[in-house]
């Protein structure tokens, strides 16, 4: 009975050993399959692709944020957003950006909300106009993006400014 158990223990110890092998030697080949996530969509020549973003942890405090429109915005689906200051944040064509603010209006003296940033290769404006009015304003406006190459895309956005 002793020998029974001693040769059944080992049986197991070598078919498990087997099993490991077949894993390793396949986890080379699987690191190497690059999967293309089905739901993005690909940029049309002369397009820029716009992604959602998460809210960036860069921003500790006042900020404006905006989606595409009211119901992405309740869903947080964020295209842009901004620490109200210096940097605003993007996904354009694949890649996530942190952009120079080079000019914003003062939201307590006007209605209208402006903002301009820039990149080495992109030119954005943001133009919007106050909604609503609480703790943070809402705003509805545009949002447009310059290429070197002259391309140019523009798209509504929804979003709020505050702190």
């Amino acid at each position: 009975m002793k020998y029974l158990i001693i040769f059944f223990s080992a049986f197991l110890l070598t078919a498990c050993k087997k099993d490991k092998e077949t894993v390793q030697s396949s986890t080379p080949a699987d690191s190497l399959n690059l999967v293309n996530d089905s739901a993005k969509t690909n940029a049309a020549p002369g397009k820029v692709l716009v992604d959602i973003i998460s809210f960036p942890k860069e921003i500790k405090e006042c900020s404006c944020y905006f989606a595409r429109n009211k119901a992405d915005f309740e869903a947080e689906k964020y295209i842009y957003a901004d620490d109200a200051g210096k940097t605003a944040y993007m996904k354009l064509d694949g890649k996530r950006l942190a952009m120079n603010l080079i000019s914003s209006s003062d939201l307590e003296v006007d209605e209208e909300l402006t903002k301009e940033i820039e990149s080495d290769q992109y030119k954005i404006s943001v133009k919007g106009k106050k909604i609503k009015s609480e703790e943070a304003l809402l705003f509805e406006g545009t949002l447009t993006i310059e290429k070197p190459d002259g391309t140019v895309e523009t798209m509504p956005i929804y979003g709020e400014c505050g702190c």
